[in-house]
């Protein structure tokens, strides 16, 4: 081993990191200037947008060159696992926090609404002609909250978008399959198919989103339902979109010779998010959908 590979490879000073933080603080301020009415919240929060996507993009122009020109070991490798077991984990929890308001809502406070067990005198003081049912169908006051016709079936655009997500977990892994073997061009294919799978269930969503807006009328404000099935439903399809992007710049990569059989973490840091995905996705359809 030489003394560059036992050297740990360090950076030179970077603006990029404040200009993120910019990019993020204008995204953040705009949405509260938004939400709190003002008209040019949007545009403040498009403008911290902008500066963000500015910053992914040459930030991971710099670390593909620094990779790419051979700076990096394996100490430097073992840093990005690191770093991304660490995001995946940060993400995990952000899920379990709405996976958790579900069930606090499904199994605590709407039996006892219900009246269930010690809930008795909650169910006779606050709502005594609640009936303990889920999906809630009626709201404390309807006046405040937008009632739906019927919930999203299971057995219809999410069964099918179970299958594409499900599918797009079997084209990557082949993907991966055909890196370490050295075969390119079964790599660029299987990551095409791995990217159009997820913009084929973003665009499903969408489609779904439409349906039960305009046909179930079934919003944010259609009570505790309405709320936990688009904040679920919605950041998971944020992720999916997010996820096929990388994987579209991935895919951009292979093509362009990037990767070995040994050394591919970015390839691997993508395939651990989407399957990340996936598993979100079962976990939402089973209770969301169909329990």
């Amino acid at each position: 081993m030489t003394d560059s590979d036992k050297a740990y490879y360090l950076p030179s000073p970077s603006h990029w990191p404040i200009t993120g933080s910019i990019g993020l603080f204008g995204i953040f301020l705009g949405a509260a200037i938004w939400l709190n009415g003002a008209t040019f919240g949007p545009w403040v929060m498009a403008l911290g947008s902008a500066v963000f996507i500015y910053m992914l993009i040459g930030w991971f122009g710099v670390v593909i060159h620094e990779s790419e020109s051979g700076q990096y070991n394996d100490q430097v490798d073992d840093s990005f696992r690191m770093g991304m077991i660490w995001f995946i984990f940060s993400e995990i929890m952000f899920f379990a926090c709405f996976f958790g308001a579900l069930f606090y809502a499904r199994m605590l406070s709407v039996p006892w609404l219900g009246g269930d067990g010690a809930g008795f005198m909650t169910n006779y003081i606050l709502w005594p002609n609640f009936v303990d049912n889920w999906p809630i169908s009626v709201t404390p006051d309807p006046t405040l909250f937008r009632e739906y016709l019927e919930v999203v079936p299971a057995w219809g655009v999410p069964a099918v978008n179970t299958v594409i997500l499900l599918s797009s977990g079997v084209t990557i892994t082949l993907a991966h399959w055909a890196l370490k073997e050295g075969d390119r061009k079964s790599l660029v294919r299987w990551l095409f198919a791995t990217f159009a799978l997820g913009f084929v269930f973003v665009g499903m969503q969408g489609q779904e989103y439409y349906h039960a807006y305009h046909e179930l009328n079934l919003t944010l404000n259609s009570g505790i339902y309405g709320t936990t099935f688009f904040m679920l439903t919605g950041f998971h399809g944020l992720h999916v979109t997010l996820g096929s992007i990388m994987l579209v710049v991935i895919w951009a990569r292979a093509k362009k010779g990037h990767f070995s059989e040994e050394r591919h973490f970015a390839f691997e840091a993508v395939a651990w998010y989407w399957h990340f995905v996936d598993v979100v996705w079962l976990l939402l359809f089973v209770t969301v959908y169909w329990v």
